[in-house]
């Protein structure tokens, strides 16, 4: 993965401009110190972005060139802090949102994130743990060339931080799709970051 961007913020312009390997990488900093803004440019949510952000041979963004994917053709999942779920929609109905009708790819999401036991309940009835599972295996279900992971532990207690972070190492060895992955946690970011 390539990342050689700029994008004007409030206060600075973050400049980054790194080569990434395939593993989890994990993203750490004060607040306000642009890893959100990170994440939401290489997603393409951040129109002002400019630069190269290259992954798995695929340019999402090269303004020199005048390539701007859309974010709905860069197939990047992002799992935001809050989960994201539809409340109308069961974990099942969430889970499939996105997948184009892939049952193959819900499938498997919703076996590797163990989801079975939940599918019929709905947002307000889970637990946050439950949450970012369904969350993390929407992205899956959209077969994303990239995970973009925004603290999404950050929510849970210590005792269910530990428990899906398991979960995470199972997503990155059995999908094999590289994980840009914002944390505070200094523990989280040992745990998962190669």
């Amino acid at each position: 993965m390539e990342l050689a961007l700029e994008l004007p913020l409030a206060r600075f312009p973050l400049r980054v401009d790194v080569r990434l390997g395939d593993g989890i990488t994990a993203i750490m900093g004060p607040s306000g110190s642009g890893k959100t803004s990170l994440l939401e440019a290489v997603a393409g949510l951040r129109p002002r972005t400019r630069g190269r952000i290259v992954v798995n041979g695929t340019t999402l963004l090269a303004t020199a060139d005048g390539v701007r994917l859309r974010p709905e053709h860069r197939r990047v999942g992002y799992v935001p802090q809050d989960a994201g779920l539809f409340p109308h929609l069961t974990a099942l109905g969430n889970v499939r949102f996105g997948a184009r009708g892939a049952t193959d790819r819900v499938r498997a999401a919703i076996e590797t994130l163990e989801l079975t036991p939940i599918l019929a309940r709905h947002p307000a009835t889970l637990s946050g743990g439950e949450k970012q599972r369904v969350a993390l295996a929407r992205s899956l279900a959209s077969d994303p060339r990239l995970l973009l992971l925004d603290e999404p532990l950050a929510a849970l207690d210590v005792g269910l931080r530990e428990r899906i972070v398991p979960y995470l190492l199972r997503v990155h060895d059995e999908w094999r799709v590289p994980v840009l992955y914002v944390t505070h946690s200094v523990g989280e970011a040992l745990s998962l970051a190669e």
